[in-house]
Order: structure tokens, then sequence, then C-alpha cells
């Protein structure tokens, strides 16, 4: 039987109480999502956190990520009418990015507090988002200067704290959340590849099988030219051979825990490809021309 992950500890419920108490201290929320798993990474439970509080979501590890698939996500969410930008946080131009679309977000109250003379007020936002997103990542390069712990796995960030940015912005850090209970499997699946939920809580070789599966369906290449493997191998072998075979192209002879820890590694840390483990709805063909074009403008501004 496949393996159901789950992963929500106290401090996590604690997190999110936090975040309801200090809503009301904010003009806009900032919600993290990782590229790579755009729909996967979203916490159901911060929609109705948020309610018609203003947010802007932005999608992190772009640099790790299929950049078409991203965007696509992009065209799409912003045809839902949600302001949404894509970047590698450790861009140079990250502060100037996010502080200008956060502008553009709150263009009417900014609007209305310069009718009233109120001018240069720092803008103020939660930073929101699951475990291991790039939260201090992020948080670092807008402050230039590391003040948030910065970790490739999740759990780093413990406590929440304001930070100050160059570009005028306060920022309230906050320790990643999940939610209680994954309704569907693959939910957890895709955020145990990514590496949003401990190692030590799943079975790496189920992690690794499911990777893939997808590897199978979506890049058979990309795998085939890391690992050295003949060009029909999925022709030829399950995914369990498969798994098995490359542990032995590792040197670990019959240490398939190992290898899955080693094939998940690799695919974190961008070394077999760039991926995507979730595709984009499909948005009207104008206007995904029109957000990307909008897209690659912000990230060069």
């Amino acid at each position: 039987m496949a393996q159901i992950i789950q992963w929500y500890p106290g401090h996590m419920a604690k997190a999110f109480r936090q975040m309801r108490e200090n809503l009301h201290l904010v003009d806009i929320v900032f919600e993290l999502v990782d590229a790579r798993i755009p729909n996967a990474s979203r916490n159901p439970q911060l929609d109705e956190l948020i309610g018609d509080k203003p947010r802007l979501l932005v999608m992190t590890k772009t640099d790790l990520a299929d950049p078409g698939e991203t965007k696509k996500w992009l065209a799409y969410y912003r045809q839902q009418g949600i302001a949404a930008v894509g970047l590698d946080s450790r861009d140079h131009m990250t502060p100037q990015i996010i502080t200008k679309a956060a502008k553009r977000v709150l263009a009417a109250k900014l609007t209305r507090d310069a009718e009233k003379g109120i001018k240069d007020q720092p803008l103020r936002a939660i930073v929101a988002g699951i475990p291991n997103v790039g939260k201090s990542t992020l948080l670092n390069h807008l402050v230039t200067r590391n003040v948030a712990i910065t970790g490739d796995r999740p759990g780093v960030t413990k406590k929440q704290q304001w930070l100050k940015t160059p570009t005028n912005l306060q920022l309230l850090d906050t320790p990643g959340v999940l939610w209680p209970k994954f309704e569907d499997p693959e939910v957890g699946k895709r955020l145990a590849i990514t590496g949003a939920i401990k190692d030590t809580l799943i079975a790496k070789d189920d992690v690794a099988l499911s990777l893939i599966g997808f590897f199978r369906e979506d890049n058979q290449p990309a795998l085939i030219e890391r690992y050295h493997l003949d060009e029909d191998i999925f022709d030829k072998l399950t995914d369990v051979d498969i798994l098995l075979l490359i542990t032995k192209k590792l040197g670990f002879k019959d240490d398939y825990d190992r290898a899955s820890e080693r094939l998940l590694l690799d695919l974190r840390r961008g070394r077999i490809c760039q991926y995507t483990l979730e595709k984009a709805p499909l948005v009207n063909e104008d206007d995904s021309k029109e957000e990307v074009v909008e897209s690659d403008a912000q990230t060069n501004d």
C-alpha cells in the first residue's frame, strides 16, 4: 500500500493563529508558492485567513522550474484575477520586482493616501507560505542582508519577526504552515518530492518511484542523461527496476534507500533538469501571450 503523507506539527497551528491575529496590521499578504508545484504548494486555509485582504502571489524557485510552465501558470493566475509574479529570489532585482508589484496591487489605497497628504508610508506585508517554499531566502534578498535563517529543508523558521527593506517595505516573516490533512494523496507526494515535508517522515523509495514515474511521462531524456541509462530503458524496465539500476550505477549496490535520497537531492538542487510537476490549466491564447510579456517586463525592470 502506498504511503499516505501528512505532516502538521504543533508550531504550525500556532503560527496560523498568530497570522490571523496580525492580519489587521498589514496592507497586503505575500503568498509564496513553489513554481515547481504551484497548486500543491498553496495552503487552502490561507484563502479563508486572507479573505478580502489584498494579496500578491509570488512564485519562487523559478530557476528550478520549467520556464514555459511558469509563464503558463502566471497567465492562469492573472486570468483568475490573482496578482502574480515569478522570480528567482536570489536575483538582485528581487526588491524592485516585489515592491513594484505590491504597489500595483495597492494602487487604489496609495491614491487615497496621497489625496489625504499621506506619502512615502512603509507598506506592511505578511510573508506566508508552506515550509521550504523559499521565504527566508526571499526575505534576505529583500532586506539585502542575512536576517532570516535559510536551509534546504522544511521547518527552519520557527517564529515571527518584523523586517525592513530599503524599498520601504515592512515585512512580517512567518513559519511555513501546511494544513492538517491532504485530501489528495498526490499533493503529499509532490510536497515530499520538492522537500516541503521532512525527509525523516517519508519513505524515500516511495517518493523516488513517484519521481521516476513523473519522468516516464514527462521527460525521459533528462533522467537518462543524468544517470547514463540506455535510451530505451523506459520501454524495457518498470519504475522499480529503473530505481534498482540507478542504485547500481551510483555504486550503492543494493542500497536503494541511499539511491532514492540521492535522486531526490539531485532533483531539488537542479542537477537533473528544470521541472514542474503540475501542468497549468489552459488559458486563452491571447491572454497567455499578453501576460508572458508583462511577466518578462517585470523581471527585467
